[in-house]
């Protein structure tokens, strides 16, 4: 059994003149294992795997796992774990990917429902359990109806959640009911994939979370989770108040376009997205900015958790 507890980052892929910014890809990396991220997720949605050909998506993968490793006795040496996600609608193409990642030193896959056909629950019981059982490494369910026109009904993730390989699910399916029952059940780790929703998932007794706006102020989302984990309420409160604007502008606009926005004002990567992604806008980055200021409140119960 894996642990898929904490914060996990889905890392965004930098550009700089169109290609991939290998360089800028591994400090970012090492920058969030400094920071106290508890792993990383290559190749999600919010990482443009759309964008990439296959050798890029490789090539990308290869530099996540190897600047995750760390360099012993060097600082920032800690290594982190990384899922992989592995998205489709062709149950065959994806299994292939399956069989490829096996070999690779990965925490686990993260797998959506196959999009835009919207297969009837039946159908994705099978999809899941095939590729379940052709994984060696953990597998974490990702139900996101936003993105794939069809959801993982509760009977449906009662029913994965008994196969041996599938450990955990990042829910954004803005569900409270189905959030609570799964954590009830208890057999799944259960991931707030909304990142407005982690505070309330981490109340309810949820695990962690994948959370993109956690890129622009990694410390402090770990904060968040050690001072609710640890019952400190007040803290996590404080910290999750002075969070949420930021959060609910990372979202504005289509992700990752702000995330990368703000991530250039720091100096970070270049802001380059792929078509048909687009920047953020002018007014936006603008806000980002602004709410990017420290903020005394939240750098006290960031100090205290």
């Amino acid at each position: 059994m894996s642990d898929f507890s904490g914060i996990w980052i889905p890392l965004i892929t930098p550009f700089a003149d169109g290609a991939v910014d290998h360089a800028a890809l591994r400090s970012l990396v090492r920058r969030y294992a400094d920071a106290g991220a508890a792993g990383l997720v290559a190749l999600g949605t919010t990482g443009e795997p759309a964008a990439l050909d296959a050798a890029e998506q490789d090539a990308v993968l290869a530099t996540i796992l190897d600047a995750a490793r760390g360099e012993p006795g060097a600082t920032g040496a800690r290594p982190l774990p990384v899922l992989v996600g592995v998205s489709g609608n062709h149950t065959a193409s994806m299994l292939e990917r399956i069989e490829q990642l096996n070999a690779l030193p990965i925490a686990g896959v993260l797998i959506a429902a196959p999009y835009y056909i919207r297969p009837s629950q039946a159908g994705i019981i099978g999809h899941f359990t095939a590729l379940a059982d052709a994984s060696d490494k953990p597998v974490v369910l990702y139900d996101i109806p936003y993105r794939t026109g069809v959801r993982l009904e509760l009977d449906t993730l009662l029913t994965l959640a008994a196969h041996p390989r599938i450990q955990a699910v990042k829910d954004c399916a803005g569900s409270l009911d189905t959030t609570l029952a799964l954590i009830r059940d208890g057999r799944l780790q259960v991931l707030a994939g909304e990142d407005v929703a982690i505070f309330t998932t981490l109340c309810l007794g949820g695990s962690g979370a994948i959370a993109a706006s956690a890129h622009l102020r990694p410390e402090r989302f770990v904060a968040l989770y050690r001072a609710l984990t640890h019952g400190r309420l007040d803290d996590g409160r404080r910290l999750f108040h002075a969070l949420a604007p930021l959060i609910q502008a990372a979202f504005a606009e289509p992700n990752p376009a702000p995330v990368k926005a703000l991530l250039a004002a720091q100096g970070l990567i270049r802001n380059e997205l792929r078509m048909p992604m687009t920047r953020a806008s002018d007014a936006l980055v603008a806000r980002l900015k602004a709410l990017d200021e420290p903020n005394e409140i939240a750098k006290d119960a960031e100090m205290s958790a």
